[in-house]
């Protein structure tokens, strides 16, 4: 878990599971992927094993050892519903964000069939938490536009899109049930281009649905030099939540026991 994310849009990253594999055009760049390659072979180190699918237990209980609540984006090096992590784990990693419910939670996949499934069943108790944001990537519109409808049919209480990277124009798509878009090019080597008017077409869109609007980055081989304003502004918009208050030390650490006993994690178990 990172309490320094890079990541404009969270201020965390938690990964009870490491590693994915491709399943569209969005993930020809993963640059998870090109991360956890690089220490393949490192012994000792979390991507020892590259970017093979791993669950990582020893990481559920994370969350509650942070007291200052925080956005947390979840598997950024994963995606929690990929086909190799089985219904009862994700049901646990749900029950630790249930618990430490002073953070806020944003989860992200591009496997948006089995996840509405999830929601619409094992995971209604998650869905309905305002603090737990539950989102799909948006690349195309052969891909991304039919997980739009999958994760409204879900009905979260907190929807989002990651529209990154944004490959090409999306036309006019429906935003019914949609509190938050965020939108970004690809960045890094082989970065695929963005138009600047996708992007202001998706804006306006946005404005007219009452959906918050996050512009990430126009991307590109050195995204540091393209910036990620628009039209001179930088849009930095959030939904709404509302604060809880943290549990007490105590609270949280018997919680953590209590995670750590039934998930057999820690102490070198």
């Amino acid at each position: 878990m990172s309490d320094n994310s890079k990541i404009e849009w969270t201020d965390a990253t938690w990964n009870p599971v490491r590693g994915c594999t491709k399943v569209s055009p969005g993930c020809t760049h993963c640059y998870a992927e090109t991360f956890a390659e690089r220490f393949r072979g490192v012994p000792g180190h979390p991507f020892e094993f590259g970017f093979d699918l791993r669950l990582v237990p020893e990481k559920l209980g994370d969350p509650l050892r942070w007291s200052k609540p925080k956005k947390i984006f979840v598997n950024s090096m994963s995606d929690l519903f990929h086909e190799g992590v089985s219904d009862e784990y994700i049901e646990k990693v749900c029950r630790v964000m249930l618990a430490a419910n002073w953070h806020t939670y944003q989860i992200l996949t591009k496997r948006a069939d089995r996840m509405a499934a999830l929601l619409q069943g094992k995971l209604r108790n998650a869905a309905k938490a305002a603090h737990i944001w539950w989102g799909v990537s948006v690349e195309n519109r052969k891909h991304g536009l039919p997980r739009i409808a999958k994760l409204r049919s879900a009905k979260p209480t907190v929807a989002f899109l990651s529209v990154e990277p944004l490959l090409e124009d999306l036309g006019q798509f429906n935003l019914s049930g949609i509190q938050w878009v965020i939108v970004g090019g690809e960045s890094g080597p082989g970065a695929r281009p963005m138009v600047a008017e996708w992007v202001r077409d998706i804006r306006d869109q946005c404005l007219k649905a009452g959906s918050a609007f996050f512009f990430k980055q126009w991307g590109g081989v050195r995204k540091s030099e393209t910036g990620r304003r628009l039209d001179g502004k930088t849009y930095d918009e959030f939904p709404d939540f509302a604060e809880v208050e943290v549990l007490e030390t105590d609270q949280r650490l018997l919680l953590l026991r209590e995670v750590e006993t039934e998930y057999r994690v820690g102490s070198g178990r």
